[in-house]
């Protein structure tokens, strides 16, 4: 019998955890032996799976180098953001203004673990667990509250994050109690899974994230784009990966599996 994997306290190595999962796709090594297992599922059906993983985060990375270098936010809120991994938020941002002042949010205690202490001796950054389904709790957070300005642009995202939610969850409110937190010259970047149409890859991936992350949803481009709603969309709109602001990294990663996520930015008037 195979020994039990360590982790830190209050982590159960035996559930799936999206974050894990995230970071088994992008190399990391902060995962377990039931997230690989999931991630083994997910390559079964489309083998190049991590190619999507890959691309969202250079989607993100380069969303974040335009809010901070081309629109001059100094204040982000990264909502489900996932295990630490290369070229973080904070990192990025900071390459560009030190100063920049970043609140990552999961609601996976491992994240929370990884995250502060990482950023034990980082001024200008912070982790919080809270629940991307309740907004309340996170733009009303004391940590948050402590380092953005809400009289002040935010910069949010939310990369990977609302295809998480079934639609009893109301993800287009998630995203309109964000908005409607925000002051104008704010901006909310998303990524989400659409469903292209007639593919059968849709139903057998959806069966396995459903099977061990419970809500996970394809939604139609029209769908995607109504979290838009109030917002103004940053050219080039909403469009595939690799496509959202593309630069030579970007053209490496060019895959047909692109086809199954969105990407958009929106800036409220």
């Amino acid at each position: 019998m195979s020994e039990p994997e360590a982790a830190p306290a209050g982590i159960d190595t035996s559930v799936p955890s999206l974050a894990r999962i995230y970071d088994f796709f992008l190399g990391g090594k902060d995962n377990f032996a039931v997230d690989r297992a999931v991630a083994a599922d997910l390559v079964k059906i489309v083998p190049a799976a991590g190619i999507v993983a890959e691309a969202n985060r250079g989607a993100l990375r380069r969303a974040v180098r335009h809010l901070v270098g081309e629109v001059g936010i100094r204040q982000l809120i990264d909502v489900g953001s996932g295990l630490p991994t290369a070229e973080n938020v904070h990192e990025v941002a900071h390459g560009i203004d030190p100063g920049v002042r970043v609140v990552y949010v999961d609601n996976d205690p491992i994240v929370l673990a990884h995250g502060r202490a990482l950023l034990a001796d980082n001024a200008t950054t912070t982790v919080i667990q809270a629940d991307a389904r309740r907004p309340a709790e996170i733009l009303e957070h004391p940590d948050t509250r402590k380092l953005i300005d809400f009289d002040r642009p935010v910069g949010v995202v939310m990369a990977g994050i609302l295809h998480h939610m079934a639609d009893e969850e109301d993800p287009a409110g998630v995203a309109a109690a964000f908005r409607d937190a925000l002051v104008p010259g704010s901006h909310i970047f998303i990524s989400h899974f659409c469903d292209p149409g007639d593919d059968p890859l849709v139903d057998e991936m959806r069966a396995v994230l459903r099977r061990d992350q419970g809500g996970f949803e394809y939604r139609p481009r029209e769908v995607v784009e109504s979290y838009f709603a109030g917002l103004e969309l940053v050219e080039p709109g909403l469009v595939q990966l690799h496509e959202w602001r593309p630069d030579p990294e970007a053209r490496e990663q060019e895959h047909e599996l692109q086809r199954f996520m969105l990407a958009g930015l929106g800036r409220k008037p």
